[in-house]
């Protein structure tokens, strides 16, 4: 099962949608404190939708927490626009770890600087900042999916 962790999000309506993909492509979804939001928010609901209820979440109290249950192997991605490797040259398997971080701030660099080879990024123009947290979420979970097709059965 493929685990999306989502490092100190801020925007309710992303990560609803995010877990709304989450159940789609049968992927957990690790919500790293601080939040930006109330978990229970209204827009968060409403960006999953009925989906929320069917939704494998779990919440944790910072990224120590969740590496002393989840330690950092070769199927941990950090996502960031500061990588160098594109997503699709990753060789994922069926139980990886798929980091992204705050909208407004991305993924701490200790963390990239920790894990270069791991750390990959979504081709855009040079002219492009970023893009919205969930096209990312979703852009790399199906390509996960893709590499994957007999673990998952749809």
């Amino acid at each position: 099962m493929l685990n999306i962790i989502l490092i100190e999000p801020r925007i309710p309506q992303n990560t609803g949608n995010i877990g709304r993909l989450c159940v789609a492509g049968n992927a957990r979804l690790h919500l790293i404190h601080p939040l930006g939001f109330s978990i229970d928010e209204k827009s968060l609901k409403r960006a999953g939708m009925d989906y929320w209820k069917n939704l494998y979440v779990k919440e944790w109290k910072n990224i120590g927490e969740f590496w002393e249950h989840y330690p950092v192997d070769e199927n941990h991605f950090f996502l960031s626009t500061k990588a160098k490797k594109l997503y699709y040259e990753a060789n994922f398997k069926d139980e990886c770890f798929l980091y992204f971080g705050r909208e407004d701030a991305g993924i701490d660099e200790a963390i990239l600087n920790s894990y270069p080879q791991q750390t990959l990024k979504i081709p855009m123009t040079k002219t492009t900042r970023s893009i919205n947290l969930a096209t990312c979420v979703g852009a790399v979970m199906y390509e996960a999916i893709r590499q994957n097709q007999s673990y998952f059965s749809f």
